[in-house]
């Protein structure tokens, strides 16, 4: 068997919640591949989901700006929190976000955006990290827009207006009021800044993570030992239950807790009496995906035996 770091065994254990030992061994019996690793732990039962660890030592604010039919997002990333509730900090994330709106969303482009007389948002940033004496990085952006209708924001855990921890766009494609389709926007970002959905719609599934998810149901449901027509209806239900966690249209809204996305945007087209149709939308959260420096458990996996598989 191949060698298994104590660097891989700790972030397999934290994106499963599964014990050392297993972790260990699932890394072993799948050469090392964390994402075979995830599926094997899953397989038996092992983890509760593939969901990666959004723990993360990264601080600074995700920043919105909204005007009429186009809205931008920017994470701006600084070392402490400290830092991140600094007032020119701050003025720096509102300034970004708002050349964002003239931007395509693509963060690199961004940083090039003219800022300031001979200067650039990247400049700026550099600039900013002189005066304040912290690492800052512009990390992501994202823009959308719609043709008719109103792009709405929705910031959770606000630092300052307009920023905070966790940042929602979303866009809503209707001829209604565009005053009551940002209330109706603001109600559904409220919902998933809470509910984390992955994608819009169900043909917006990846069918890589699709078929992924379902070969583990699958796997899941024949230990069951039941017929194949059985298993078949099992994994069904899983996957009907699968989409209700990760599709905003399929996600019951928690505002009232029994009604689809779907069937909320629905009822507020017949009471704006136009069609009402979500066409986009962007959940930052900050520090997202952003691992945390790696702490030294060496002697806890010498204790279960050694790195080594």
């Amino acid at each position: 068997m191949s060698e298994i770091s104590a660097s891989a065994i700790k972030e397999l254990r934290e994106k499963t919640g599964a014990g050392m030992l297993d972790c260990r061994k699932a890394l072993a019996e799948n050469a090392g591949d964390m994402e075979a690793a995830i599926d094997w732990l899953r397989k038996k039962g092992l983890a509760a989901a593939a969901k990666k660890s959004g723990r993360t030592a990264a601080e600074g604010v995700v920043a919105v700006a909204v005007e009429g039919k186009k809205g931008a997002i920017i994470e701006l990333n600084t070392e402490t929190d400290f830092v991140a509730r600094n007032e020119q900090f701050q003025r720096l994330a509102r300034d970004i976000a708002q050349i964002a709106l003239q931007s395509s969303g693509d963060v690199e482009a961004l940083k090039r955006m003219a800022m300031g007389l001979n200067s650039t948002v990247q400049d700026e940033v550099a600039v900013a990290v002189a005066t304040i004496g912290e690492n800052i990085h512009l990390r992501r952006s994202a823009v959308l827009t719609v043709n008719k209708g109103a792009v709405a924001s929705y910031i959770h855990n606000s630092v300052a207006p307009g920023m905070g921890k966790i940042g929602i766009l979303i866009a809503l494609e209707s001829e209604a009021d565009a005053g009551k389709l940002e209330t109706l926007g603001k109600q559904v970002a409220m919902h998933i800044a809470a509910a984390r959905p992955e994608a819009l719609s169900v043909g917006d599934v990846e069918p890589q993570k699709l078929e992924r998810e379902r070969a583990v149901f699958k796997e899941q449901a024949a230990a069951s030992g039941k017929p194949e027509n059985v298993i078949e209806k099992m994994v069904e239900g899983r996957i009907r239950k699968y989409y209700e966690e990760v599709v905003l249209h399929e996600q019951i809204f928690v505002v009232d807790n029994k009604s689809k996305i779907s069937q909320v945007v629905e009822q507020a087209a017949k009471e704006l009496g136009a069609p009402v149709k979500i066409t986009g939308f962007v959940r930052f959260q900050l520090g997202e995906g952003v691992e945390k420096q790696a702490s030294d458990f060496a002697a806890e996996v010498a204790a279960a035996g050694g790195a080594a598989a």
